[in-house]
């Protein structure tokens, strides 16, 4: 049966002074709105929860995040609202004019505040607003990026009043943040309910990225043809990150932290596998004060030391320039109708909401006066400044707020509450009304600004919720601009400025580091679960498994996770091993343990997440289901059958290899993530056989624990076929060790190391013969070649061991340890981070 929309709609929330943006005065849907809610009652209250299922899905699986609290089992997942938000394409041009005049103006104040500063000498903004903003760099004064524009890029947060028109609250400057996101609701939303936007005309959001990635590109124009452009970003655990890395692979830039870069002779250069490459254009996804060690934040250990220098010479542009955080500033906004006369000689088309300075005394007086009715805010916005919203105060809070208020009242500014459009969102089984706030974003565009056709909209996640400004704490919706007629425009990202080849090929040394690390964690995860597979199926096993076997198998797994002492030597854990076990696997705090590896392969992960195509990210987030699976029958101890529990950990990640294998280009960053895997399979390969198969024992028990070695690397089979019951030694090692066909014996995984070493990049300064880390791989592969078999079955009557064998695996191990030392020392940056001789962090409450 077809429902309607008041079947799932719940009773409208009072709202005083609220515009519906669905609804008009006599709840009838307004015109744009009709087909979208018809389209909703159609689906009912099942094809809802599906397909916001779906959305959720969608988000998980492309690794949309927001504020990542350091734990990568558990990120927080970007919240979406399938329900778009309609705007009319008539009323949107009028609202994308006023956000053009807008950015022209925040563009002309930047370059007055560093230039000739008139609006400080005529009077038009009160100065102790701008020297006393930390925000405010001297360090800028007279800095001067190529191009009409100096203000790249800007976003407005508005809310639409209750007489319909759109009010601006607040402005983004210095790193705004949300374009990423739009792409990405965009995509959730028209995947899940694909016909209703193909039938909306809604327009396309390409051409703003088009005109940004043009935009990016020309401010290197007078230099070169095929600019190198970075994204600068603070880091994995940055809580907008996943844009940052999403952005990257949209506009096809590298996507680089302060660390990649170093300024050399007056210039930024990207450290890279290649050597140093110059940049020409930073679009940066971080704040003023943290961008330069040198002369702003001397704590900082996100930014680049002498950036601001370089940028001062015009060697390197960046997007957007230093110093526009002063203009963030919540207190500009009460002179911005003379502001706009004075530069402009024009009163803003978009109005800007009502805001009073606590530093004018009059303004003071009337906030006292009517605080009830506002919103106070510090005058300078800060990443943990707090809004206080002063219909919310009781008459103590509204005292001590007001005592706050005097005791620096320049520190303070009020503005009119504006409550919220009310839009609708599925809240799990019914639409309801929340109260939205709109982000517009601009981007300089030849010499004007280009509108994204759409907006980041948020919605509280409560309905008694006050209105929240930054990303955080709220809902997002896809905003959708309605055209009359479909929007054919096609624009092609790749074809708006000329490859860079050299930046296709070269990646920051560490990117190539957590790749190499990702491969190593993922193999030692592996091998850790195979042989606890074993152990498992062993000791719980029909057939009789002798202690002295036992013994040997758990002192391997101590061994082969490094988790020592564990069962190394320890009587009382051999009789009782359980607990020991059952910590092997799920105490994400034992170093080595399986939980340890995997929790810091998806670190690796995260740090790369621009270099993981979409098939890995869903196996990885498969990966997060499945440890969480095992925690919980891991909760009260062992399972019943615990081997059961970490099949699916184990399938995983041969997905994972296997996907790596088959769809991964065969570049740089494949090549470090296999010598990572490769190396750390030969050293633990040969870990586990020193300590399974040196120790001699009688024949029966000698015969478990080879099959047990080999039913740990899947061998057992082909064991049985090859030599037909035949199971000493020697031949276990000749298709462990020696066989070069076994794609898991230590010599099939020294041979490809081999090979891969040939394929790096060398520098300048290569030593006569062969280079140190090749080395280590030729000693380990003659020493595998040249290996007696029988000799190394041979027991030493003095140590009681196969003393031959042991030497040997011992030798082995330390080669491919040393190799690694040496691939990393040559490869990867360990420069530490410069120490400022002085703190460039001053007092500004003097």
């Amino acid at each position: 049966m077809t429902s309607t929309v008041s079947d799932f709609m719940a009773p409208a929330v009072s709202s005083v002074g609220a515009y519906n943006e669905a609804l008009d005065i006599t709840h009838s849907t307004r015109p744009h709105w009709q087909q979208v809610m018809a389209t909703l009652a159609g689906l009912g209250t099942e094809g809802m929860q599906k397909r916001q299922r779906q959305a959720l899905r969608i988000l998980r699986d492309d690794g949309a995040t927001y504020n990542l609290n350091s734990d990568p089992l558990s990120p927080n997942v970007w919240s979406l609202d399938i329900v778009p938000c309609m705007i009319d394409g008539t009323e949107w041009q009028v609202i994308e004019q006023g956000l053009i005049q807008r950015s022209m103006l925040f563009d002309l104040m930047y370059k007055d505040l560093y230039g000739e500063q008139r609006l400080l000498k005529e009077g038009i903004i009160p100065s102790e607003i701008i020297f006393a903003h930390p925000g405010f760099l001297r360090q800028c004064h007279g800095m001067q990026q190529p191009g009409v524009r100096q203000l790249i890029f800007h976003a407005a947060d508005m809310v639409r009043g209750a007489d319909g028109r759109f009010v601006v609250i607040g402005d983004r400057t210095q790193a705004p943040s949300g374009t990423g996101y739009v792409l990405e609701n965009r995509t959730a939303v028209s995947r899940v309910i694909p016909t209703l936007f193909h039938n909306s005309n809604v327009r396309r959001l390409s051409g703003f990225f088009h005109a940004l990635r043009n935009t990016l590109a020309d401010l290197a124009s007078h230099k070169t043809d095929t600019p190198r452009i970075v994204v600068l970003t603070p880091g994995a655990y940055s809580s907008t990150y996943f844009e940052h890395a999403y952005l990257a692979n949209y506009l096809g830039f590298p996507l680089v932290q302060g660390g990649d870069l170093t300024v050399r002779n007056g210039r930024v250069w990207m450290k890279s596998l290649n050597g140093l490459s110059e940049v020409d254009v930073i679009l940066r996804r971080m704040d003023d004060a943290y961008c330069d060690q040198t002369e702003l934040r001397s704590d900082s250990r996100l930014g680049v030391p002498g950036l601001l220098e370089v940028a001062r010479n015009g060697n390197v542009v960046l997007a957007n320039p230093l110093g526009s955080g002063v203009l963030e500033a919540p207190a500009l906004l009460s002179f911005l109708p003379e502001i706009s006369q004075f530069l402009m000689g024009e009163n803003l088309t978009l109005p800007t909401v009502k805001t009073w300075w606590c530093g004018n005394p009059s303004d003071f007086k009337y906030i006292q006066e009517n605080i009830t009715h506002l919103i106070i805010k510090p005058t300078y916005r800060s990443f943990n400044s707090k809004s206080i919203y002063g219909h919310s105060l009781d008459s103590r809070a509204r005292e001590k707020t007001l005592q706050l208020m005097r005791s620096n009242p320049q520190a303070y500014v009020a503005q009119s509450y504006i409550p919220g459009s009310l839009v609708p969102i599925w809240n799990n089984t019914h639409l309801e009304n929340r109260p939205c706030i709109f982000r517009s974003f601009t981007v300089a565009h030849n010499d004007s600004y280009c509108v994204m056709p759409g907006s980041l909209s948020r919605v509280a996640e409560s309905a008694e919720d006050s209105i929240v400004t930054d990303l955080s704490g709220a809902r997002s919706k896809d905003t959708w601009i309605l055209n009359h007629e479909p929007d054919t425009a096609h624009i092609s990202l790749s074809e708006s400025i000329p490859r860079d080849e050299a930046l296709v090929t070269n990646l920051p040394s560490r990117v190539i580091e957590n790749l190499f690390w990702f491969g190593r964690y993922a193999e030692r995860a592996e091998m850790s679960l195979r042989l606890m597979r074993t152990i498992f199926k062993q000791l719980n096993g029909v057939e009789y498994f002798a202690p002295e076997s036992s013994e040997v198998l758990l002192g391997a797994i101590s061994h082969l996770t490094g988790a020592l002492p564990s069962f190394s030597n320890n009587p009382a854990l051999w009789q009782n091993p359980n607990k020991e076990l059952a910590a092997l696997v799920t105490d994400s705090e034992r170093v080595g343990s399986i939980k340890f590896n995997l929790h810091n392969m998806l670190s690796c992960g995260e740090q790369v997440k621009e270099m993981l195509s979409a098939d890995t990210r869903i196996i990885l987030n498969e990966l997060r289901d499945h440890i969480y699976a095992v925690e919980q029958a891991y909760k009260d101890g062992l399972p019943a059958v615990p081997e059961e529990s970490l099949d699916s950990l184990v399938t995983t990640l041969l997905a994972l290899s296997g996907l790596n294998h088959e769809s991964m280009l065969r570049g740089m960053d494949w090549m470090f993530q296999e010598i990572g895997r490769r190396a750390e399979r030969a050293r633990l390969t040969a870990t586990l056989l020193r300590f399974t198969l040196t120790k001699p024992l009688p024949s029966m028990q000698q015969q478990q624990i080879l099959e047990s070695v080999l039913l740990s690397v899947e061998a057992l089979i082909s064991f049985r076929r090859r030599y037909r019951g035949r199971k000493n030694i020697a031949f276990g090692l000749d298709l462990l060790m020696s066989d070069i066909t076994n794609p898991r014996s230590l010599i099939y995984q020294i041979e490809l190391l081999r090979k891969y070493l040939d394929e790096l990049p060398h520098n300048g300064n290569q030593p006569l013969g062969l280079v140190p880390e090749s080395r280590q791989i030729i000693k380990s592969l003659n020493d595998i070649l040249l290996a007696d078999l029988e000799a190394l079955e041979q027991i030493d009557e003095e140590s009681g061991l196969r003393k031959n064998l042991e030497d040997l695996l011992m030798q082995i191990t330390q080669q491919i340890e040393q190799f690694t030392a040496l691939l990393s020392d040559k490869y990867f940056d360990h420069t530490a981070g410069p120490q400022s001789l002085n703190n460039t962090t001053w007092k500004t409450d003097l």
